[in-house]
């Protein structure tokens, strides 16, 4: 009985389901897949140490020899002053988490303050510092809260469109009817997601290049001691946020052409 009284009420419901409203929902992943990125590393609740850019840690591994090293020696003095650290430090757009130890994580966008939590063998190398700076410095998440807005301002313009509803004819029998949607506010829905889309573009190709030459560049600064890796979820969820508000810009342009399209005809 359930199921019927469910299944009925569905196909009441997808009637007056509308092609702006899977834009919408489009968005409103896209705007949670962002602001999950943007949270990362920002507190110590389960998944979001998980969320980084780029992660720091020691451990001891075979150093890589290259006739371009001058020294090659010096892996062993950092092997030396390392000894047996083994602190990670990840790096996300408003906060660092540390692991000292193995255990849980700590995290805080205050470097100062998580740096007062270790001892000096267990950071012997700075690594807190560096990701700090790391952040402070190249690390820049203001285009990502841009586009969030203006995802969210076109989400609200879609929520402006009309939907079906039921009219009388001149016969006197119920029918429903669409409107087609105003073309100024599709125009400016369109305008304001393309530019959401390119930011995130810009966010996300500055993110991924920044966070692999800084792993590499640490990595091998720290060549037998020193290993560090790029954050695989903040890069889906960006490449994911990314792919929906390009699938909606597609989506509404295509719409905009479709009804430019039917007038002409409906004219002629």
């Amino acid at each position: 009985m359930a199921n019927l009284r469910f299944a009925l009420g569905l196909n009441r419901i997808i009637p007056f389901f509308g092609y702006h409203h899977v834009l919408m929902i489009f968005i409103a992943v896209a705007i949670i897949l962002l602001s999950l990125l943007l949270a990362g590393c920002s507190s110590s609740s389960p998944l979001i140490p998980n969320i980084f850019l780029i992660s720091l840690y020691y451990q001891s591994y075979p150093p890589v020899f290259d006739p371009a090293q001058v020294d090659p020696g010096v892996t062993t003095a950092i092997a030396n002053i390392v000894g047996q650290a083994q602190l990670e430090v990840r790096v996300g757009y408003f906060g660092l988490c540390i692991n000292p130890d193995g255990g849980s994580f700590l995290c805080s966008n205050n470097a100062s303050s998580l740096a007062g939590q270790v001892s000096v063998d267990q950071d012997p190398l700075n690594l807190i510092w560096v990701a700090s700076t790391f952040k402070d410095s190249i690390v820049f998440p203001y285009l990502i809260i841009v586009a969030i807005i203006l995802a969210f301002i076109t989400f609200l313009l879609l929520a402006t469109f009309p939907g079906w509803h039921q009219e009388t004819d001149e016969r006197g029998s119920e029918r429903d009817v669409k409107p087609f949607p105003s073309r100024a506010v599709s125009q400016v829905a369109l305008a304001l997601i393309f530019i959401s889309s390119v930011f995130v573009l810009v966010s996300v190709l500055w993110q991924h290049t920044a966070s692999v030459g800084a792993s590499t560049i640490a990595q091998d600064l720290g060549n037998g001691s020193l290993k560090s890796g790029v954050g695989a979820t903040a890069m889906i969820l960006g490449w994911f946020g990314f792919a929906l508000l390009i699938i909606v810009t597609i989506g509404l342009l295509v719409m905009i052409l479709s009804i430019s399209l039917l007038d002409r005809l409906t004219d002629d």
